[in-house]
């Protein structure tokens, strides 16, 4: 089934490219397998994967990088060399790529090689509220900071279990006639922000 998620690489103009990782969430491995030397995460550095890197980050176009190398040489790294999407805003990606159910983590790198991980918390409430048949994926939730300790995340198992914990008793009041959807998101948000002192970005599917 895998542990997908997406990481924004920072390029010279600023913008970004937007690389898909299948297992790049588990344990948000990414954090210590990306560097400099091994710039998709691996344990093993290659020329190739450097050198693509350097070309998509100055702008290169993808179909010109994957007949300039040989990308079978990058076939053990954690992220697809070739980016799904190239030169987007970081809020592009948050509102237009980004889907809070399906991708488990979110990954910035900037131009310095400093990795930033974010948990990945979709506003949907259609599993907890049975008058609610569906919800949006894409641009709708909240991206939430993983802090760090000693190389390790602190906390991430927490975080998740209580956003989960925050939905169920929202799905609750939903079906009670106590929100409509526009109210449950407010206050889902509402009890997001006042569970932690750390900088959240919020997207909401219209």
């Amino acid at each position: 089934m895998g542990h997908r998620a997406l990481v924004a690489y920072e390029r010279t103009d600023g913008n970004y490219n937007l690389h898909y990782t299948h297992w790049g969430a588990l344990d948000l491995r990414l954090c210590r397998t990306i560097t400099d030397t091994t710039p998709f995460g691996s344990d093993r550095p290659t020329k190739a994967a450097t050198e693509a890197y350097t070309y998509l980050s100055g702008g290169a176009v993808p179909e010109v990088v994957q007949e300039r190398f040989d990308l079978e040489d990058c076939a053990g790294a954690d992220v697809e060399p070739i980016p799904q999407v190239t030169g987007v805003t970081l809020q592009e990606v948050i509102t237009d790529h980004l889907d809070y159910l399906l991708h488990e983590a979110f990954y910035v790198v900037d131009w310095e090689f400093e990795v930033t991980a974010y948990r990945t918390l979709w506003f949907g409430l259609q599993y907890e509220a049975t008058c609610i048949a569906e919800s949006p994926t894409v641009g709708h939730g909240a991206l939430q900071p993983v802090q760090w300790h000693n190389g390790e995340p602190v906390g991430d198992g927490f975080t998740r279990g209580q956003f989960s914990g925050m939905k169920q008793v929202v799905g609750e009041m939903v079906d009670r006639g106590m929100f409509d959807r526009d109210g449950a998101l407010e206050y889902l948000q509402g009890k997001l922000f006042s569970t932690t002192d750390a900088e959240v970005r919020v997207s909401l599917a219209v």
